[in-house]
């Protein structure tokens, strides 16, 4: 099974709420309370809230038992489209091991993982070695991973046919069963929006389109705000100076911050995102939404139907 990682990035410090408004509805109240019953133990068909931690350098993390072996520290990445592990966990947890016909390549930078070997995740659990949520995900094995991460995990594909929300500022992972429902505009805040899920060809990472008709990836690996590659803006400052970021495979990739700008998503229209300019990533990176441009809202993403909510959090 051949699939690209194309974003996953180490990332640096998270913006400040910037658009949140604090507003609850009466249909929020009742979705959340579906949440809450759809999260009660079900034959380890559902976990508990999971607490995020947020890193300056490696982005969200949750501490995860595979095989009841652990603690080991996954990354929690929806931009990665494939989730990663390191040998020494395969190792520890006692994980087989596979050759792939083709290889896993990933990294925005020149130094790009790859690897040809691939595990089966059955059994992970979250934040206590009983909270397991009973799954079936293939990860390319690495041989390590930056930051003394031990895995990185792909949440769309690991929690599936689930749906999940992340609520950034408030560092928490729900996994949610949209089967007999789905997610709908009733569910997300007045002030936030509801949105198609965009699938690109042979890619299950979640694009959203943006006003100006652009395609986005919503990407939690990396502390970008609305990222675009050098070849789609023009008049930038030049003497603004560029930064330079770790990616996943060691290697470096310069950045740009330049002025904010406005984006919109569905109904919502975000005002001063901050911007960055990506220069030397692969041809094909497409425009990204990280965690700096979604730092103030909640997700919720409804893969079996299709759909994205986008909310500010309730923090």
């Amino acid at each position: 099974m051949s699939k690209i990682l194309a974003v996953a990035l180490s990332t640096l410090i998270a913006a400040s709420a910037l658009w949140a408004v604090p507003l609850v509805g009466t249909a929020h109240e009742r979705f959340k309370a579906a949440i809450r019953d759809a999260e009660q133990p079900q034959t380890n068909s559902f976990i508990t809230p999971v607490r995020l931690k947020p890193s300056n350098s490696r982005g969200l993390i949750a501490t995860v038992w595979v095989n009841d072996s652990g603690p080991f520290q996954f990354a929690l990445d929806t931009g990665a489209g494939v989730s990663l592990v390191s040998r020494d966990l395969v190792t520890k947890a006692r994980l087989p091991v596979h050759q792939s016909n083709r290889a896993f390549v990933g990294g925005l930078s020149a130094g790009s993982i790859v690897s040809n070997q691939s595990t089966t995740v059955r059994s992970i659990a979250f934040g206590t070695p009983n909270n397991k949520l009973s799954t079936s995900f293939s990860a390319a094995v690495v041989a390590s991973l930056p930051g003394q991460l031990d895995g990185i995990l792909d949440p769309t594909e690991a929690f599936s046919p689930r749906g999940y929300s992340i609520d950034i500022p408030k560092g928490e992972l729900r996994v949610i069963d949209f089967s007999e429902r789905a997610l709908q505009s009733a569910d997300v805040r007045t002030d936030g929006a509801l949105v198609k899920w965009v699938r690109q060809r042979n890619d299950h990472r979640p694009f959203v389109r943006l006003g100006d008709s652009r395609l986005a990836l919503i990407d939690t690996g990396s502390n970008f705000g609305l990222a675009v590659s050098d070849g789609r803006v023009v008049g930038m400052n030049p003497n603004r100076q560029n930064r330079t970021m770790r990616d996943l495979s060691g290697g470096s990739i310069s950045a740009r911050r330049v002025a904010p700008t406005t984006v919109n998503i569905g109904s919502l229209v975000l005002r001063s995102v901050p911007t960055d300019v990506l220069f030397g990533a692969p041809a094909g990176t497409p425009v990204l939404l990280g965690r700096d441009a979604l730092y103030p809202f909640r997700l919720t993403f409804d893969p079996a139907n299709g759909l994205i909510g986008i909310e500010p959090s309730e923090q």
